[in-house]
C-alpha cells in the first residue's frame, strides 16, 4: 500500500512536534540526543500508521512522547547504576598518602623493619629494595623458592594491614 505522503514531507509538516515534547518533559539536549530519539520515533509511527485507526497527529504524539521517556528512563537507570557502581567502590579504593619526602625514608624504613620479622625483613631488603629476583634470593639464604615466596606474602599482609 503506498503512503500519499512521503517521509520528508511528513517531517516538514511534524518537525515541531518533536521540540514541543522535548521541551514539555524539559529535557536538556545540547547533542540532539533526544530529538534523533524523536526522530527516529516519527519515522518508526510513519512506517507503522494504519489510517483506520486514528489520526496520524494523535499516533505521532503517542509514539515521539514513549520512545523519549523510554530514552529518559534508560538514562536515568544508567546513572543510577554508574553511581552505585561508584560507592560500592570508594572503600575499595586505596586512601592518600601523604607524599613521601627523600627525608623520610630512613625513618620509614625503620617502621617497616620493625613491624617485620627477620626473613621478612630479608624478603623486603633484597626483593623491594635491591630488586633481587627470588632465585637468587632463596640462593644466597640457602632456602627454597617457596620460602622465600612465604615471607613476601606474610610481608605483604602486614603492610595491608598497617595501610603501608
Amino acid at each position: 500500500m503506498s503512503k500519499p505522503y512521503t517521509f520528508e514531507e511528513i517531517y516538514e509538516q511534524n518537525k515541531r512536534r518533536i521540540h514541543y515534547h522535548i521541551h514539555k518533559l524539559n529535557l536538556q539536549d545540547p547533542h540532539k540526543e533526544y530529538y534523533q530519539e524523536g526522530l527516529i520515533a516519527m519515522w518508526q509511527a510513519y512506517e507503522k500508521y494504519n489510517p483506520d485507526k486514528g489520526p496520524m497527529a494523535t499516533y505521532f504524539n503517542y509514539t515521539i512522547r514513549h520512545k523519549l521517556i523510554d530514552l529518559l528512563r534508560k538514562e536515568t537507570n544508567d546513572s543510577i547504576k554508574q553511581q552505585n557502581y561508584l560507592e560500592i567502590q570508594a572503600p575499595l579504593l586505596p586512601k592518600a598518602a601523604p607524599p613521601v619526602t627523600y627525608n623520610d625514608i630512613p625513618q620509614l624504613l625503620k617502621e617497616i623493619k620493625s613491624l617485620l620479622t627477620e626473613k621478612q625483613w630479608k624478603w623486603f631488603y633484597h626483593a623491594v629494595l635491591l630488586g633481587m629476583p627470588i632465585k637468587e634470593i632463596a640462593a644466597q639464604e640457602n632456602v627454597s623458592v617457596e620460602a622465600v615466596k612465604s615471607w613476601g606474602k606474610e610481608a605483604r599482609k602486614k603492610w595491608r594491614e598497617f595501610n603501608f
